[in-house]
């Protein structure tokens, strides 16, 4: 058991005093917890104000059943792990600090509390005072794990910009696309609307009065003579007289 694939957690602690009888104003604290470079079996927390007060934890997979031992967490060692990577990663981390050093250097000891969620088990981490060398160390290795999280999410967000982009553009292009299709088939129904337009504005109104000339002169044609007394003759003949004229 390792924690070679431990993502680094950053964080900004809450920070108390253990009892009400200091009003000392305190500086910002951030802490780090990576898997320790020397030995990935083992994990390391790192806490500062980059002034004057850093702190360090290390804890071995050993250490660590320990303290799930007198936590009370059952369940498998996974899950306990996800436990503390998630109460490390919540809004409720603590830095409390209690007593003063012979050095007035701030706090004589201080420990990390973590919790998940209100009523969920409480993890506390006893913190040891780091100074000179092994201070200056813990604060530039910090700074530096800080800067490569800051950088890969910078290029994750560029990454993600650039394609938010080129989706954009591909969504403007196809959105002209669609328009460009809308207006030639929207063109070519106007010739077919034109057409029957122009067709319908063709009877003006003189050729409808033409129209109804002719029309009236066709109603109003007057029968020649020699075909009136023909046509008229063979209507008005009885059909009795006929068979009498021929008895005759």
């Amino acid at each position: 058991m390792g924690f070679e694939e431990l993502e680094p957690i950053f964080g900004e602690l809450k920070v108390e005093w253990a009892t009400k009888q200091s009003s000392e104003e305190l500086d910002r604290f951030l802490f780090h917890v990576h898997a320790s470079a020397a030995d990935t079996s083992r994990l390391t927390i790192h806490v500062t104000d980059f002034h004057s007060n850093t702190w360090e934890a290390v804890r071995s997979v050993l250490r660590l059943e320990d303290m799930r031992d007198d936590i009370g967490i059952g369940g498998s060692w996974s899950e306990f792990m996800e436990y503390v990577m998630a109460s490390l990663k919540s809004q409720d981390v603590k830095l409390i600090l209690d007593g003063h050093s012979n050095s007035n250097n701030g706090a004589a000891s201080a420990k990390l509390v973590a919790q998940k969620s209100k009523g969920m088990p409480v993890i506390s981490i006893s913190l040891t005072k780091l100074s000179g060398p092994a201070a200056s160390a813990a604060i530039a290795n910090l700074s530096l794990h800080l800067f490569r999280a800051f950088k890969s999410t910078r290029e994750l967000f560029v990454e993600e910009q650039n394609r938010s982009l080129l989706l954009t553009k591909e969504i403007s292009a196809e959105r002209e696309k669609n328009e460009s299709i809308l207006k030639q088939l929207d063109q070519s129904k106007r010739p077919k609307l034109q057409r029957s337009n122009s067709t319908d504005k063709a009877v003006t109104p003189e050729k409808q009065a033409a129209r109804d000339t002719v029309s009236t002169k066709v109603t109003n044609r007057v029968v020649p003579a020699h075909r009136r007394a023909r046509v008229r003759g063979v209507l008005l003949q009885d059909i009795e007289d006929t068979e009498d004229e021929k008895k005759q």
